[in-house]
């Protein structure tokens, strides 16, 4: 197509210009123009239909292999290493509410008589509190 900018004039003007956007981007996130969570539940059966076709030709392996370890590597370490902290400090109210569900599940789970160390009856334990989390992730059925 004629008269579209070279890969690299492109590249130049995203580096040089969105950084500067995160003014744009706040107030885009403040006041969208729809309620993100209206459609964005309205959008599952598009969501449904993507995964699918994704599993179907088999999109997440390719996707794995094409990246490669270096790629998420080189990525973790330079941008993730950074962003860790912050991250984990503006997630702690939500950490807490998400997992007290569980927490209070574990507390009262009632664990079959412990064993001596080593004594494969203790892992009747590890599957008290395996079935309890389960049932309180995805109901009796799951």
């Amino acid at each position: 197509m004629a008269g579209i900018k070279t890969t690299a004039q492109i590249r130049e003007k995203y580096a040089r210009v969105t950084p500067g956007r995160a003014e744009d981007y706040a107030s885009g996130v403040a006041a969208p123009r729809k309620d993100w969570a209206k459609v964005t539940a309205a959008a599952e059966p598009a969501y449904t239909a993507g995964v699918t076709a994704a599993i179907t030709r088999k999109a997440f392996g390719k996707g794995v292999t094409q990246a490669g370890t270096a790629k998420w590597q080189g990525r973790s370490l330079t941008v993730g290493v950074e962003r860790w902290g912050p991250g984990v400090l503006a997630a702690v109210d939500a950490y807490e509410r998400g997992f007290a569900p569980y927490r209070d599940v574990i507390e009262k789970t009632i664990l079959p008589v412990r064993y001596p160390v080593g004594d494969p009856r203790n892992y009747a334990r590890v599957q008290a509190i395996g079935e309890a989390l389960r049932k309180a992730k995805v109901g009796a059925g799951g």
